[in-house]
């Protein structure tokens, strides 16, 4: 059971975060709800300490024998603040402590995300641009927020990232607390997710069971290393990554197309998701019906490579990892299927993970191989796919970026 601090900024999206609560708690962990006097207008104080079971801590004053303003900081494991309001922004950048959350972050020792939430012109002013750029300095994980409808009739850039996402990022921090450096900074970065579907008649496919959640995850922790994103998404039904561009595609061939594009400035592909191998040759303008008779046999054609396609197309510089869902079989295991795959795509670093039932596929965690072109492997245990994402973009960091 990890201790967790969750703070909560007064801004409308505060209803949200009862969710996150609910998600941290339901994932065993001990969360303390330290809600500003501004966030207690929005919800109070028995809806914390309803979800939470645990007393919300409001103020300096109660229990000030027990030192709250220190202890709170001291025992944590993670401190979450959501929503991070502008002006909650500010004054953890300028180091005030006026409020019991205030006092808490500057005695914490912990991994601190802060989640924004507000109109778009307070989140573009240059006072909290350089805000964010002092927090991010000092080694906290601000997420970028999610673009959509805000308070109001107004949308833009600012609104409270889903609260899924949110808890998806704390569990990575509280697995490996130093998962989210701000080390991509200034790199475009393309992410392929999900699984193409290959239309054999107006409502059937040929497809495959892959949910996109390692893509989604690669991409959202591209985002919070400093990455400009744009995901590639295959019939994803989640959320999409707060602060990433997405581009959303069916099959094969328009993956091929969407991903050619956006990688044309790119200096990092990601090719997660899973590509169909082969389409139906014929697609039936109507609805193919049962006649008594055996049906008409399936015929196949090949898709394009997309992988190899990239490969053999790239500009200079441009890194590409690719990803190897496999089962094994009688003569190979999925490493040695891993290792062929790497060495006839050419790519500069291979995610190698084995799939089957209730593995990979659909899964909140995964496993994997990372094979590099160098002839190194790096094993990434059993963990949740944040996690092989940051061990993913570990890799791509220290060994194929320039520093700086």
């Amino acid at each position: 059971m990890s201790r967790v601090v969750l703070g909560v900024g007064g801004g409308i999206a505060a209803y949200k975060v009862a969710n996150l609560l609910r998600k941290l708690t339901e994932a065993g962990h001990d969360v303390t709800v330290a809600p500003t006097a501004s966030a207690l207008e929005f919800v109070g104080a028995p809806t914390w300490a309803a979800l939470s079971h645990r007393p919300v801590a409001t103020d300096v004053w109660t229990d000030a024998d027990r030192v709250p303003h220190v202890r709170l900081g001291r025992e944590a494991e993670l401190v979450v603040v959501a929503p991070a309001t502008a002006d909650l922004l500010a004054r953890a950048a300028h180091g005030l402590a006026d409020d019991l959350l205030t006092n808490t972050l500057l005695t914490a020792r912990c991994p601190v995300l802060y989640v924004p939430a507000m109109h778009t012109e307070m989140w573009e002013h240059p006072a909290t641009v350089d805000n964010v750029a002092v927090l991010r300095r000092r080694g906290a994980t601000v997420m970028e927020p999610a673009s959509g409808r805000l308070t109001g009739t107004d949308t833009g850039k600012g609104r409270l990232p889903e609260p899924v996402q949110i808890a998806e990022l704390a569990e990575l921090l509280l697995h490996r607390p130093d998962a989210l450096p701000h080390d991509l900074v200034g790199r475009r970065v393309v992410v392929s997710a999900g699984g193409t579907r290959e239309p054999l008649d107006p409502v059937r496919y040929l497809g495959n069971n892959s949910s996109g959640r390692q893509g989604y995850a690669v991409a959202a922790v591209a985002a919070a290393r400093g990455a400009q994103v744009t995901v590639v998404s295959a019939n994803v039904e989640l959320p999409d990554p707060a602060g990433v561009d997405v581009v959303r595609v069916g099959t094969a061939l328009e993956l091929r197309e969407a991903v050619e594009k956006a990688t044309q400035d790119a200096d990092v592909v990601v090719m997660a998701a899973a590509v169909a191998d082969f389409r139906p040759a014929q697609h039936a303008a109507h609805k193919i019906k049962k006649s008594g008779a055996p049906p008409e046999p399936v015929t196949l054609e090949e898709n394009p490579d997309v992988l190899a396609g990239l490969v053999a197309g790239r500009r200079p510089g441009t890194v590409v990892v690719g990803f190897a869902a496999e089962t094994g079989d009688d003569r190979h295991s999925v490493l040695d299927l891993g290792r062929a795959k790497l060495a006839r795509k050419g790519c500069d670093l291979l995610v190698v993970n084995e799939v089957g039932p209730d593995l990979a596929f659909g899964q909140t965690h995964n496993a994997a191989v990372l094979l590099g072109r160098d002839g190194t492997e790096t094993v990434v245990g059993h963990g949740p796919k944040s996690a092989l994402a940051a061990a993913l973009w570990d890799a791509v960091a220290a060994r194929f970026l320039p520093a700086g």
